[in-house]
């Protein structure tokens, strides 16, 4: 009976599998290679029990059409030290079952050891059997740190000037800024908690950098100005850029200007302690067409 419920479960991996997007069937694939955690896997979009894991894949989360990019220079949770924890499994499951594996309950209790160390700190969980409970490795903050960054969902700059719609010409200074937005220019402030320890992250952009698409670059060190009609021809007093060429001969007629920001994170461990400081990258990018001012005689 439980041979066929194995290969029932099995089957169903298999067929999520196939459903799965490119980057989700390596995963998937490791999975179907060992044995599964004992109990529910918490997130990760994986569920189940005993000797297999049923696998889905996360539908696309929508985007702009600035296509905003993301990296990071703090640690990722996959590959630094792992976030764990160790609760022993109540009620605790009866003699002969899968949880006990070749042993009985008189070897101890069974329990659930998580680590977040699967991908994009996502949890792993699995069983062991311990006359008393099993050493948890130590609690990092920093990717605690990280992992309240990541709830944060930060995404590129939200360009407000230049627009892909906007008319532009060479010789006119462009006022160069962004809308403010918490997830776009911050200050963003979560909290995250692993292992008994809680760590409250504060991430806000420090800096902007565009590439203009003429193999210049400006550096901003704050949203930028909105330009108003009063200002007239006036260069930008705190972002801007004036464009030599047109782009006729670029793709498509046009410029990719890409704007990158850097947010700064300030991370402390609740109740005093530990605290520290990394930074996040994001980007975004739209296409800007630039002209020649047309003289009519």
């Amino acid at each position: 009976m439980e041979d066929r419920h194995r290969n029932a479960r099995a089957t169903r991996l298999l067929t999520r599998c196939a459903a799965l997007s490119i980057s989700a069937v390596a995963a998937c694939s490791m999975m179907s290679l060992a044995p599964a955690s004992a109990g529910v896997p918490l997130g990760g979009g994986c569920s189940g029990a005993g000797m297999w894991v049923v696998c889905e894949a996360d539908d696309d989360a929508s985007t702009s059409s600035t296509a905003p990019k993301a990296s990071s220079s703090a640690k990722d949770a996959s590959t630094s030290k792992p976030v764990c924890t160790v609760e022993k499994m109540s009620p605790q499951p009866p003699e002969g079952s899968m949880f006990w594996g070749d042993k009985s309950p008189g070897d101890g209790a069974v329990y659930q050891r998580t680590c977040y160390n699967g991908p994009g700190g996502t949890p792993v969980t699995e069983s062991i059997v311990a006359a008393d409970a099993p050493e948890v490795p130590a609690v990092d903050p920093a990717v605690v740190a990280q992992q309240a960054v990541n709830k944060m969902k930060l995404i590129g700059p939200d360009i407000a000037s230049p627009r892909g719609t906007g008319r532009y010409v060479v010789g006119m200074p462009m006022w160069l800024w962004v809308n403010k937005g918490p997830a776009t220019f911050g200050p963003n402030t979560t909290s995250a908690s692993a292992g008994g320890v809680t760590v409250t992250a504060t991430a806000k952009v420090t800096g902007i950098v565009w590439e203009m698409g003429d193999g210049a670059k400006v550096s901003c060190t704050g949203a930028g100005t909105p330009y108003a009609a009063s200002y007239g021809k006036q260069e930008s007093p705190t972002c801007g850029h004036t464009y030599t060429k047109t782009s006729a001969s670029r793709s498509a007629g046009k410029y990719t200007v890409t704007a990158t920001s850097t947010w700064t994170v300030d991370w402390q461990v609740t109740g005093g302690g530990e605290g520290g400081q990394f930074t996040e990258v994001r980007q975004s990018e739209v296409q800007v067409a630039i002209g020649e001012l047309q003289v009519v005689r």
